[in-house]
């Protein structure tokens, strides 16, 4: 057995309509100056930074070799 709802029975469909409508005017309000925002408080730091090159994979082919040599050092031999 199954309750068959439709959308005209939802109680709250006034309170939703208000609620969207509120929004949709405060985001007008917000952005009807005509600036866009990006959400950075100060962006100057990026301004000297480079997007990573084709060779990044190098770095990570370090790191791991790094991590495994230091592995291999610090785990005791077993002597037999």
């Amino acid at each position: 057995m199954g309750i068959i709802v439709n959308k005209e029975d939802n109680k709250n469909a006034d309170l939703e309509r208000r609620i969207s409508a509120d929004l949709r005017a405060k985001a007008v309000e917000t952005f009807d100056d005509g600036e866009v925002t990006d959400f950075a408080s100060d962006s100057e730091y990026i301004r000297e930074t480079t997007k990573t090159n084709r060779f990044a994979w190098v770095w990570v082919v370090l790191i791991v070799l790094a991590i495994i040599s230091l592995v291999i050092i610090f785990t005791p031999a077993s002597r037999g």
